[in-house]
């Protein structure tokens, strides 16, 4: 590092501004072949084909899906088309979704159907609570006699939260501010099922770090015979609560508060409690130990009217027990445990086999994630899917058929692929659709298993969504081509996105993909600038379509750079359990390590890149795995980008930090190795650290705590904070364009792009 700067350069819209013209670059008309930002982020250019939300229908031929209305302006219609022939009919229109009073249709956000295909439930004019959109108006529609009604009548607007209709289509449920309520449909009767929801007591959904972790939002399930509801209870009294300041959008600050447990701190008590419909008191499931100190990851009834099933997991997270309990009684049962070393993965969902009599389960005890069935007494438990391979996820089952519907990529963990094998787990997985697919496929596959929604596409190549047939797999007809985006994406001047695996020492190869300059000369000397995620939460190194990111990275390689992102261990790629638990304990260490010698291993293997121009860049994980890479590997990465990262371990919340490091007390070495932070005093090169204020998932206050690291230190950097927006730094009219725009500016000053020459 040459020049004396100042201690921290805080960055402002002027300084932006003053390099807009060459960071946003020509125009289209101009240069069809040249990114600039103006056209990744504030044009809809680049914008992929909307299809759906498609549901299929509960006889499994058929599938609603929403198209613009060709009467009712700005509205949609609720269409239903047959999978075998594609005949289309207009199921509901926007037409008759206009309220009484209203100047136009409902705005749908979303939709259901009752299981009978009778009634529609309308999701509408919602309000983000936290991380996305769940509270909000919800209206049903009766096919039969075309009425239109609003649930929840008497709460306040955009008030309700999750209505569902009963599987006998005759009662809606939903919460309001933490209780749960029952409204039947014809009367509009409503009974209040739960009274103690308040500020601490949380009936029918989540706390703040049960939603984040567990994805529960939707906290209640309705029983099949309509007359009872399980839900979750959250008891947040001793839970600390974290505290954020606004302080623009009003003349005074202000203060935001909830309930956030960081590691090692007191969670919410977690219990299930099981409703009647009619009112009465909830008989409540006699889980064991202290409900502060484990987690209730999923519920569900047990495949009839009497039972629910639940999955338990102690605090540490390394042992999961399936429970089956009375909802009568309150006792339970265990069916299954499953253990690990490490930590244990949830399921997604509960798949039952043989009229209830046994039950679908992934698990990784043999060192690959495999599908077992398991006796719903729990005595017999059967391998699946034997082979030294992953199963990713279950997709559906064919029971008739005697098939099992799995999504896995034996070959290529940067690839996704579906697959079928025999329920009888005497069969090699066989790829369902042509030989030879590639990128990464996803299949929505309906209750009968004949047909499904495929969407697939590459790294570098749009999506496609298309109705198949299955098991063959063969396309019926295409649902959203991208056409238009394909079309724009191809006109730029590029070279395709080329994937390798590395070899890094002891063994282990690495995958990465990287992007080159279009005028590429190998010949050359090109910066190498590095994405990196790197937690065991995400993989970079993956072919799925990057949308905005890997256009703004192809931009930078128009500029001169050579764009890379490697996978290291402990990412969830799909090469066994020891890959992906090989980080226990050790998060930040041993993931930093694989990164440093990954760029080690492509500055040896390729002598176009110029070792002195590295950097890295990340965002959340990513941004801390940038600050491990500028504070740990010093002489390595010289200019680094790191944003909403998370300096100190012990700042993080108690879900996701203790499964993979323990508790603090009983690893306090590895939290402080972990975490950048303690490494903050040995920067050398160029950073930037970018944040927003109202980040409720990664707080600020780490964010504080790095500045004054580096400054104690004496450590030159550069900052950015944007005010009150959350952990994806989205909100606010220009963000996400100014956003890359500093990016850009930073990288160009600071690791010039293009070729010099040797």
């Amino acid at each position: 590092m040459t020049g004396k700067r100042p201690l921290c350069l805080i960055v402002g819209v002027s300084a932006v501004l003053g390099l807009f013209t060459i960071l946003m670059g020509q125009d289209k008309a101009a240069d069809p072949g040249r990114l600039t930002l103006d056209r990744i982020f504030n044009s809809r250019e680049f914008a992929s084909e909307r299809f759906g939300p498609a549901r299929w229908m509960s006889d499994g031929s058929t599938y609603t899906t929403l198209e613009s209305s060709a009467e009712a302006k700005g509205g949609r219609d609720l269409v239903l088309y047959r999978a075998d022939t594609g005949r289309r009919e207009v199921l509901v229109s926007a037409a008759k979704l206009v309220p009484s009073g209203a100047s136009g249709p409902l705005s749908i956000e979303n939709y259901a159907w009752s299981p009978d295909g009778k009634v529609l439930i309308v999701f509408t004019n919602s309000k983000r609570v936290w991380r996305q959109n769940t509270r909000g108006d919800f209206w049903t529609y009766e096919l039969a006699s075309g009425r239109l009604r609003q649930l929840g009548s008497g709460f306040d607007p955009s008030s309700l939260m999750f209505a569902k209709l009963s599987p006998d289509g005759l009662k809606a449920a939903y919460v309001v501010k933490n209780n749960l309520y029952a409204e039947d449909l014809a009367s509009g009767r409503t009974t209040q099922l739960t009274f103690d929801g308040g500020e601490d007591i949380i009936n029918g959904t989540s706390d703040w770090v049960n939603e984040e972790e567990f994805s529960i939002r939707d906290g209640f399930r309705w029983s099949p015979d309509s007359r009872s509801i399980a839900f979750w209870r959250f008891d947040t009294h001793d839970v600390p609560v974290f505290t954020m300041i606004n302080n623009t959008d009003t003349l005074y600050p202000k203060v935001t508060t909830f309930k956030h447990p960081k590691p090692g701190q007191v969670n919410s008590a977690v219990t299930v409690g099981v409703v009647p419909v009619a009112g009465g008191a909830p008989v409540w499931l006699k889980t064991p130990g202290d409900p502060r100190d484990g987690y209730i990851a999923r519920l569900e009834w047990a495949g009839n009217s009497r039972e629910v099933i639940l999955q338990h997991l102690n605090r540490l997270q390394n042992t999961l027990s399936v429970f089956i309990g009375d909802a009568a009684t309150g006792e339970i049962r265990t069916v299954f445990t499953d253990r690990d070393e490490a930590w244990v993965e949830i399921m997604e969902d509960f798949v039952w086999l043989d009229g209830g009599r046994s039950l679908l389960w992934l698990s990784e005890r043999d060192g690959w994630q495999h599908a077992y069935r398991v006796s719903r007494d729990g005595r017999d438990v059967k391998l699946l899917t034997p082979g030294d391979y992953d199963v990713l996820s279950l997709e559906a089952v064919d029971e008739g058929g005697g098939w099992l519907y799995v999504t896995a990529s034996p070959a290529e963990a940067t690839k996704r692929f579906l697959f079928r094998v025999r329920l009888d787990g005497k069969s090699a997985p066989e790829l369902v659709g042509p030989a030879g697919q590639t990128g990464v496929h996803r299949y929505d596959i309906s209750p009968s298993g004949r047909w499904a929604f495929h969407t697939f596409g590459g790294l570098d190549t749009p999506p496609v969504t298309e109705l198949v047939r299955l098991p063959d797999g063969g396309t019926v007809r295409t649902l959203a081509a991208n056409e238009v985006l394909k079309a724009n994406v191809e006109a730029l001047r590029r070279k395709r996105v080329e994937f390798f695996k590395l070899d890094i020492g002891d063994g282990v190869q690495v995958d990465g993909w990287r992007i080159l300059p279009p005028d590429f000369d190998p010949a050359g000397k090109y910066p190498l600038f590095v994405y990196v995620y790197g937690e065991p939460a995400g993989q970079t190194v993956q072919d799925n379509w990057g949308g905005n990111g890997y256009l703004w990275h192809l931009m930078l390689a128009q500029q001169g750079y050579i764009v890379a992102s490697f996978d290291n261990h402990g990412t969830p790629a799909p090469r066994g359990r020891a890959w992906r638990k090989s980080i226990y304990r050790q998060i930040g260490i041993l993931a930093s390590r694989d990164q440093a010698a990954a760029v080690r291993a492509a500055l040896a293997a390729w002598p176009f890149v110029d070792a002195g121009r590295v950097g890295v860049w990340g965002w959340s994980g990513g941004g801390s795995m940038t600050l491990n890479a500028m504070f740990r590997y010093p002489d390595l990465y010289k200019t680094g980008i790191s944003v909403a990262s998370v300096p100190d371990q012990r700042l993080y919340d108690t879900i996701y930090q203790e499964r993979y490091m323990g508790l603090p007390d009983d690893n306090v070495e590895g939290y402080a190795q972990g975490s950048p932070i303690t490494f903050a005093k040995d920067l050398l090169g160029r950073l930037l650290i970018v944040h927003g204020t109202g980040d409720d998932n990664v707080h600020y206050q780490g964010f504080e705590r790095l500045i004054n690291e580096l400054v104690a230190n004496d450590k030159a950097f550069t900052m950015m904070a944007y005010p009150n927006r959350s952990h994806g730094i989205s909100e606010g009219r220009g963000t996400t364009l100014h956003l890359y725009t500093l990016f850009t500016r930073f990288l160009n000053e600071n690791l010039p792009p293009g070729d010099r020459a040797r």
